[in-house]
């Protein structure tokens, strides 16, 4: 899903930008914003141009697989009605407004103030088998693809030749001849 790296690069690379209320860019963001783009690029959606603020944050999150709550190790974000926070799953809390713009550092989620939290999972689990489901044993299941089935093509394939858009169009089917013989038998003529 995501490497903790990556969100720890973004988040340095964008450590000291200004403090701007509703602000989406480098030269500007505030505590939403900041929030956003960490969210965003844990999710491998664009960083900037897709923000959320703490009126929708909780149904933004949800649609980038967040769930409720904290956990060790994932990506955290607690909120209220004016403020968000972001700690990293290592640990590391980013945050901007917190005494200016963006920095690592600042409380994270895990702030007191914070009525709202929701964590994306490091490696989320996957989905439960429905109940009474037992996969096939292994004599029904498929006979693996031959070697050369997983080949990639080759690419010394000739290309069909160009067209010609200064071409005239065929001529149009003969509405009299008789129909084309099927392949292998020599052709029939009409009596």
């Amino acid at each position: 899903m995501f490497a903790v790296a990556s969100l720890l690069a973004l988040v340095s690379q964008v450590s000291g930008t200004p403090y701007i209320s509703g602000g989406d860019s480098p030269a500007g963001t505030d505590c939403s914003g900041l929030a956003s783009w960490v969210s965003n690029a844990a999710t491998n959606r664009p960083v900037f141009g897709d923000r959320f603020h703490t009126g929708n944050q909780e149904s933004a999150l949800l649609a980038r697989g967040f769930r409720y709550g904290t956990q060790p190790g994932a990506l955290n974000i607690g909120w209220n009605s004016g403020h968000t926070a972001v700690t990293l799953p290592d640990g590391t809390p980013v945050s901007s407004g917190e005494g200016g713009g963006v920095k690592i550092g600042g409380g994270g989620a895990f702030q007191p103030q914070f009525t709202k939290h929701m964590h994306l999972p490091a490696d989320p689990a996957p989905a439960p088998a429905p109940e009474g489901f037992l996969p096939p044993p292994p004599s029904e299941l498929p006979p693996p693809l031959p070697a050369d089935a997983m080949a990639p093509a080759p690419l010394n394939v000739p290309l069909p030749p160009p067209v010609d858009p200064m071409a005239p169009p065929p001529p149009p089917a003969d509405p009299m001849a008789p129909p084309p013989a099927p392949e292998g038998l020599p052709p029939t003529f009409p009596l």
